[in-house]
């Protein structure tokens, strides 16, 4: 089995627009020396990030899974939790790689519930040890998958703006109330799933309005 760890994390997850993005990144001893500067990608900026995410994409065997905004809807009406959808997202990503990079340990961020991860994995019969701790993002394994998440979303995010023709924020502020606002504007109600992840506050302030 190999030396290294797969390190797991998302992106999106407090962020009205834009998908849900879960990484994981497979880190062994051969990949440190490539990995300077890479840290948690709430730390960097999004130009940092962005770079970062090439190069480790360079470097380490990796998977990326993207819950779009229509296919996040249809979930989170069907499970109605924020941290089983997490599980399901992070356990597909952990698979994904797995199967092509075996690994013996796994390290996460802690989940409000970890055992439905834990659950999903054992379901999927990958044996690994998974580790759930506070504060993971200090981990280089988990670091590197939070920075490719970071940059998929920012890269998808770009791409929904571009679509729609109106600039998506990050975030759940005003900013974005007044985004989503002009979104419905436009395009009417029924279409902001395709931007927006419903069950936020922000859409009873959009309604409201």
């Amino acid at each position: 089995m190999s030396s290294g760890k797969i390190g797991v994390d998302e992106s999106g997850k407090g962020d009205y627009f834009g998908p849900l993005v879960v990484a994981a990144c497979y880190v062994g001893p051969e990949h440190l020396a490539e990995l300077e500067g890479v840290k948690d990608s709430k730390k960097l900026t999004d130009e940092a990030a962005q770079r970062l995410a090439r190069a480790i994409q360079r470097t380490c065997p990796y998977s990326v899974v993207v819950i779009g905004n229509e296919r996040y809807n249809r979930l989170y009406d069907e499970i109605r939790n924020l941290n089983k959808l997490l599980a399901w997202g992070h356990a597909r990503a952990i698979e994904d790689l797995i199967t092509r990079q075996p690994a013996s340990l796994i390290v996460s961020d802690q989940f409000a519930n970890p055992t439905e991860l834990q659950k999903r994995l054992k379901s999927r019969r990958i044996e690994a040890v998974l580790e759930s701790r506070v504060r993971a993002e200090s981990d280089i394994a988990v670091a590197a998958a939070s920075v490719l998440a970071r940059a998929e979303f920012l890269r998808r995010l770009k791409m929904l703006s571009e679509r729609f023709e109106i600039a998506l924020p990050k975030g759940a502020g005003d900013q974005v109330i007044a985004a989503a606002r002009r979104f419905v504007q436009k395009y009417g109600f029924e279409s902001l799933g395709c931007v927006a992840k419903l069950h936020f506050a922000t859409t009873k302030a959009v309604v409201e309005a």
